[in-house]
């Protein structure tokens, strides 16, 4: 694996012989925060009414999934030897994805400040993470700031997990156990707290730490700075040519980036960001992080296979012919109000529940594969999300304890607050980009040159070909919606109906043609990404553009090396 060139010169000492406390993990910028701002400053601010955001938010969000002989039973796709074995699931974009781009969100914003319920001015908020690719989410503070994160230039690992009983390399996050409260949740000694917020993101962020580790076992002389400089450069590196290549597609990317697809010095064609301007620092555009960068969120399954270990259904081990039936059989829904159905974090889970992620990245040829082993796909990226979503566990409580058979009921979750919080996703991203003064869809695709979608095209509803007439339009929930689609919405709308184009298209396939964002949410994310990595005088775009890893050309590699 080749090392990027580093500056090892010794840092030094400050006074009383010891080095500045977190220096070894300086981000080499004025300022630790950074800002929010616009991409589109000329835009004025939307405005919809908020019981017409309500109501499209709930529309937006899909009934759960039951049972057609007990509708008071859940139920999912069964599991057959096809690798699309359901029409909602996107052939272009692995489950993995979806969880990689949680963990780079968390990676490049945090605003712990805000709030749904009052008027932002973005120029006034402080991005609590640096407005760069650099892992700070990760790294913390440093060894130096927060050392009970770290075993000298290593991470500390949490407890190792098994596929049922089957030993992995797979860890848990580190945990704090409460000495005097040993029944008390065990929140993860993390970076970000958001990285434990689902059993998914929380093993990846494990991955990372081990593959940390794993670049300190192969350069035990290394210091710590060199290991966390290479570890870096691997993941941006991702996320140009492995992440965004399959979000926006190579297109895209290569009109930013032209030097990649003329395979010439990146001077000769430097970067184009027509959108993403800065004058002296990076800042984080609203439009990208409200918005556009929300499009993962109906990418979302409803139900997940961690292992091909685990059978059970409501017995781990053991799950009823019924509920093999249903195809619950060792399967486990994103978020239920039953903690042992459900992949909610924030708390140690059972140690059978080690990731297999083959079944989440192509790995070693396993896309190829169908049944219980296949690559789980994403759902479309399209105007619906799954039904946990319309109860985040942070904003609601569990149901009523189970008894006897799991029932849907069960399943859902109880909002705390309805009115002032609510807990359904899509109507808090809607009311989000309300109090943060989001231009319309309509308004951003005119500044960059582009034809609006019509809005008997803008459509609420799954993106499966057959069904796209019968979707209800925008329109119909409200007629503020009018030539003023909400921006997180259009750019969700765009992606779905430019799909269903090349769906429908002579040498389409249909319900399996791969999706990817449209032509203006494709743009705003893979220049915010891009501009923010070119902004960066330390990233690898900058230092070595022709860059490249050693045997690695995607996250599944990646996971890979981290636990070989």
């Amino acid at each position: 694996m080749s090392n990027p060139v580093i500056n090892t010169k010794k840092r030094q000492p400050a006074a009383h012989g010891g080095g500045v406390r977190g220096d070894t993990s300086v981000p080499r910028s004025a300022s630790f925060e950074g800002r929010f701002g616009r991409l589109f400053r000329s835009l004025p601010a939307a405005e919809w009414p908020k019981p017409a955001l309500m109501d499209l938010g709930k529309k937006m969000t899909s009934d759960p999934e039951v049972d057609e002989k007990n509708p008071k039973l859940p139920s999912a796709s069964p599991e057959t030897n096809k690798r699309i074995q359901d029409d909602e699931e996107n052939t272009g974009i692995s489950a993995g994805y979806t969880y990689l781009g949680q963990f780079i969100d968390h990676d490049i914003t945090f605003d712990p400040a805000s709030s749904l319920q009052q008027q932002n001015d973005p120029n006034a908020l402080i991005d609590y993470r640096t407005p760069r690719l650099d892992l700070d989410s990760l790294y913390g503070r440093g060894p130096d700031d927060q050392p009970y994160m770290y075993d000298g230039n290593k991470f500390r690992l949490g407890t190792p997990l098994f596929e049922n009983d089957k030993p992995t390399n797979v860890r848990d996050l580190p945990r704090y156990i409460d000495p005097n409260n040993p029944q008390a949740a065990r929140r993860a000694l993390i970076g970000d707290k958001r990285n434990d917020e689902n059993v998914i993101v929380s093993q990846l962020h494990a991955a990372m730490l081990q593959f940390h580790n794993k670049l300190v076992d192969r350069d035990p002389a290394g210091s710590f700075c060199d290991i966390q400089q290479q570890v870096r450069w691997h993941y941006q590196w991702i996320v140009v040519n492995d992440f965004l290549m399959k979000i926006c597609g190579e297109d895209v990317v290569h009109s930013i980036l032209p030097h990649l697809g003329k395979d010439q010095p990146i001077w000769r064609n430097p970067p184009r960001l027509d959108f993403y301007a800065y004058r002296n620092d990076a800042f984080m555009p609203v439009e990208f992080s409200v918005a556009a960068y929300r499009f993962g969120h109906s990418m979302v399954r409803p139900i997940y296979r961690l292992n091909t270990q685990l059978a059970g259904g409501a017995d781990p081990n053991q799950a009823t012919p019924d509920e093999i039936r249903r195809g619950l059989a060792g399967r486990f829904f994103i978020f239920a109000g039953v903690q042992k159905r459900g992949l909610n974090g924030f708390d140690e889970f059972p140690k059978q529940w080690a990731i297999d992620w083959s079944l989440f990245f192509d790995i070693r040829g396993s896309i190829k594969n169908g049944g219980i082993k296949r690559v789980q796909p994403a759902y479309k990226i399209d105007t619906s999300l799954v039904n946990p979503l319309g109860f985040l566990p942070e904003f609601s409580k569990p149901a009523k304890k189970p008894t006897g058979e799991l029932t849907v009921a069960q399943l859902q979750s109880v909002p705390v607050d309805p009115a002032m919080d609510p807990s359904n996703l899509a109507q808090r991203n809607l009311l989000r980009g309300l109090s943060m003064g989001m231009p319309s869809g309509q308004d951003v695709a005119r500044l960059m040159g582009i034809e609006p979608i019509a809005d008997e095209n803008l459509r609420v509803g799954k993106a499966v070909v057959a069904d796209w007439d019968k979707n209800p339009t925008l329109v119909s929930i409200s007629p503020a919606f009018g030539d003023n689609a909400p921006l997180w919405y259009y750019v969700l709308a765009e992606a779905q109906y430019e799909w269903v184009l090349r769906a429908k298209a002579k040498g389409g396939k249909g319900d399996e043609e791969p999706l990817r964002l449209g032509t203006v949410g494709g743009r705003i994310v893979a220049e915010t990404l891009i501009g923010l990595l070119w902004a960066d005088g330390h990233s690898y775009l900058r230092q070595a553009p022709n860059w490249k890893p050693d045997e690695i050309r995607s996250m599944g590699d990646l996971i890979t090396a981290a636990l070989s």
